[in-house]
């Protein structure tokens, strides 16, 4: 049984009538969210994981901007629940939506940090003995009066919005014949509610699965493999390895989803073990991992997809696809692979951004697939070459694999590059801003057993030549050229922009700062103690603009500070929300 736990200091009378009221005034009727506002969300509101379909990480709201910034003050905190915390907030109408580690979900008052209801999901003991990383929780969606999230142990459901009652639930898989990570939790569109997941090494391929399920019921409406099965395309690409010995092929982060295409967006992980010497060699493919897979919206088939690389050190693929419409040239100078094809300046719908652990910018045709450009950002050395005409992509062979006890230099490491940490996009500036990291290891193949997730062992140092692990670059889209670059000793963490100029991100020290768009500049810095692991947003509620984010603890960030070991942050996770003082 799952059961809903309130706060006991809140009577229902009180928890009815304060829903939804911001600054003292009245609480209007709640009003139910609509596939048009997901398309189009009220500048005010923080809908869905990136705010909107195209991934973009970027509020209209201009209140607070580039000559106020430096006035902004903490409005209120709150703590979390314990575990791995990457929590996104979603705002709506003045209530915040929280997701906690392990399946705490609360709505909380966005002007006060006030707690108005909380719903605590129980699991099975065995959740935590078979899935490796249960707590986190990175995201909500909201649809009609429900709040929808997917659980730990394999179910996606539905809370009243109003009350946090449980609506309805759905399995998704039997987490204990095939346990899946459902750590990212789902978007919605068109009355769908699209989900991917981790699935978890050594264990079944059918847990390799991106799901649509209708948003008023839960009702399954499609489901899609990432591991081809016999009689699919993409079978032979894995040889003579039977479907069962097949694992791993994830799609752990959130999808993207073009309303005009009706295409849904989502990418992949590398395979267990990783060097394909394991598997049935080097020289094929195992698709679908470590590419952008195009699925038609409705019924959940491939349109097309890319692969960014054969992966043989855990560089997986899933994070965020920028969807943008954008004049193409870009600068031969700066962008190491260009599609000759290009017309110089012609306008294309493109699916953009940094998709994978390498660091890699990869801007694709997002109708066709067509591979456009591509430019590395952070050390890398894994990619050897692209070709321009084809999209192929050629892998380093000193960086390879063909027997176990080999170790190799490897660039970045498993924690990125790019990892979870997503970037943001701006239309002010044609400009994409991502967290990066300057790091390498040394990669050594072990034995393929149950208890090796991925058959490799890491030694990771910062890469050579620095000792600022993280970065922050600003890539136009247009041209690729690196607009500007911020380094700096601490881990570079998830970032947003804003109508006001402005991009919010932190780090793995504590530290959120307010950077200048345009020219990299910290207008505003302040140090919240903890890693900044959560996903930044912004929204307005009583006319007045605020910025959330969230602290704590998560894998990367505990890498990343490895490296860095006078770096002494604490664990603690709270969400701080921040505005302009009043006068």
């Amino acid at each position: 049984m799952r059961r809903l736990k309130t706060a006991s200091v809140l009577a229902w009378t009180v928890l009815f009538n304060s829903y939804g009221m911001v600054g003292g005034q009245a609480p209007a009727a709640f009003v139910p969210v609509t596939d048009e506002m997901l398309q189009n969300p009220d500048p005010a509101d923080w809908l869905m994981w990136r705010r909107t379909l195209n991934s973009w990480g970027y509020s209209p709201l201009d209140q607070i901007n580039r000559t106020n910034v430096g006035k902004l003050k903490l409005v209120w905190t709150r703590g979390m629940g314990p575990g791995i915390q990457e929590a996104t907030p979603l705002v709506y109408r003045g209530v915040m939506y929280l997701p906690n580690p392990s399946d705490l979900v609360q709505a909380i008052n966005a002007v006060t940090g006030d707690l108005i209801w909380e719903y605590k999901r129980e699991w099975p003991e065995e959740v935590t003995k078979i899935l490796r990383a249960p707590s986190i929780n990175r995201n909500l969606a909201i649809y009609g009066n429900t709040i929808i999230d997917t659980s730990a142990d394999d179910f996606v459901f539905a809370l009243d919005a109003r009350s946090g009652k449980l609506v309805w639930e759905n399995r998704i898989l039997d987490f204990k014949e095939s346990p899946s990570q459902e750590t990212s939790g789902p978007i919605i569109a068109k009355g769908k509610i699209f989900s991917g997941r981790g699935c978890e090494p050594k264990n079944s391929p059918n847990a390799c699965v991106i799901v649509a399920h209708d948003a008023k019921t839960g009702k399954e409406l499609w489901r899609t493999h990432t591991i081809p099965r016999s009689g699919e395309a993409g079978n032979e690409s894995w040889g003579d390895i039977p479907y069962e010995k097949r694992s791993h092929v994830g799609t752990w982060m959130v999808p993207s989803y073009d309303p005009e295409l009706n295409l849904l967006y989502i990418g992949t992980s590398v395979t267990s073990p990783a060097p394909k010497f394991m598997l049935a060699g080097n020289d094929r493919q195992y698709l679908y991992h470590n590419s952008t897979l195009a699925l038609n919206a409705d019924n959940g088939k491939i349109v097309w997809y890319y692969q960014h690389v054969v992966d043989h050190w855990d560089f997986d693929h899933p994070f965020e696809r920028l969807l943008v419409d954008t004049a193409v040239a870009p600068s031969r100078d700066q962008v190491n692979w260009i599609n000759p094809r290009i017309r110089p300046g012609e306008r294309r719908k493109v699916v953009t951004g940094v998709p994978g652990k390498t660091g890699i910018v990869y801007t694709l045709d997002r109708e066709t697939g067509e591979f456009l450009w591509a430019k590395p950002t952070v050390r890398q050395n894994v990619v050897a070459n692209i070709d321009g005409a084809t999209g192929a992509v050629s892998v380093n062979p000193e960086t390879l694999f063909t027997a176990v006890g080999q170790e190799r230099f490897v660039c970045p490491t498993v924690n990125g590059g790019k990892n979870f940490q997503a970037g943001a996009y701006s239309p002010r500036t044609n400009t994409m801003y991502y967290p990066l990291q300057n790091a390498c290891a040394a990669v050594t193949a072990v034995a393929d057993t149950p208890t090796s997730t991925y058959a490799i062992q890491n030694r990771n140092q910062i890469a050579p030549g620095t000792d600022k692990i993280g970065t922050i670059q600003a890539i136009s889209v247009e041209t690729g050229r690196t607009v500007w670059k911020y380094e700096q000793r601490a881990g570079a963490m998830s970032l947003v922009a804003t109508g006001g100029g402005l991009l919010f991100g932190g780090d793995t020290n504590g530290h959120f700062r307010a950077f200048d768009q345009e020219t990299g500049k910290v207008l505003w810095e302040i140090n919240l103690g903890s890693p900044v692991t959560g996903y930044p947003v912004t929204y307005a509620a009583g006319g007045k603009q605020y910025v959330a984010v969230s602290t704590g603890n998560s894998l990367v960030s505990s890498g990343l500070n490895r490296l860095a070991p006078e770096l002494h942050p604490s664990e603690a996770s709270n969400v701080f929300v921040f505005a302009l003082p009043e006068n």
